[in-house]
């Protein structure tokens, strides 16, 4: 991508960042409604173009994605759909490509969430080492005369199990939506998304209350400082903790809430 479309897609990473750095927004059932879109987008030219048309307004772009999402994803995924389509882009098909790589984005983000994102990465990298040594398989999983269907089946029957559920979910969308890309391709933008994630610190960080803007700006640049590297905060409220906050970085916790202190407290006594 260049010019008007690399800004277009750079603005709605940030905007995807801030919306599932809030831990109750569920990023696998995201991926799966941006998925969904990015299907339609690529099936409907005519659509794609409209909504990329530079001779019509932002806001009444996003306005028609809004009716034509509304009831059939998410407000999340309308928001961030809407913000794409008020931007400018170069060429139609690069909302598509964007679409696309948030959804992939967004289900890498649950593998983080779960602690998976080192085995996807790697799962990914054995997947695209098994393509190029068995040429049979590869032209199974390319073939233009295959059913989207068969395909499925046979990732399923080599995946399903003995790999982590994201990275079928991916693997499965590439083989069945190429887009025009080869598998090789396609894994190695995956894995590269997947690299990016993992060098992205994240702190949970839970709190009785939500933070002020003032309150996580201080708390990410203490973290930075204590890790030497950008943080970003994943955010969740619990009112059990009672006061203070639980940040945890990687299996690293450090606890400072009035719960975990009580606690404490109640363990001196009994003992």
């Amino acid at each position: 991508m260049n010019g008007a479309s690399r800004e277009a897609l750079a603005a709605a990473r940030e905007r995807l960042d801030a919306l599932t750095d809030n831990t109750s927004v569920d990023a696998a059932k995201l991926a799966e409604e941006l998925a969904s879109v990015t299907a339609l987008l690529d099936r409907e030219v005519s659509l794609r173009r409209v909504l990329t048309d530079p001779a019509q307004s932002g806001e009444s772009k996003a306005e028609l994605a809004a009716r034509l999402l509304g009831g059939q994803v998410g407000g999340e995924t309308v928001d961030l759909v809407s913000g794409l389509v008020r931007s400018r882009w170069s060429q139609s098909r690069d909302l598509v490509d964007s679409v696309e790589e948030l959804a992939n984005t967004a289900d890498l983000t649950a593998a983080q969430r779960g602690g998976a994102l080192d085995d996807v990465e790697d799962e990914l990298f054995r997947f695209g080492r098994i393509i190029g040594s068995d040429q049979e398989l590869r032209s199974a999983l390319t073939s233009r005369t295959a059913t989207a269907a068969a395909k499925s089946e046979l990732l399923r029957s080599l995946l399903g199990g003995k790999a982590q559920p994201v990275t079928e979910r991916i693997i499965v969308r590439l083989v069945t939506q190429p887009r025009g890309r080869s598998l090789e391709a396609g894994l190695d933008s995956l894995s590269k998304l997947a690299a990016e994630r993992r060098d992205r610190m994240v702190a949970v960080v839970t709190s009785a209350v939500p933070l002020s803007d003032r309150q996580k700006q201080r708390l990410g640049a203490a973290l930075a400082k204590l890790y030497g590297r950008e943080m970003h905060l994943n955010l969740d409220v619990d009112p059990a903790v009672l006061g203070g906050i639980s940040v945890r970085v990687g299996d690293e916790i450090i606890n400072g809430t009035v719960a975990e202190r009580l606690d404490e407290a109640t363990r001196r006594i009994a003992g």
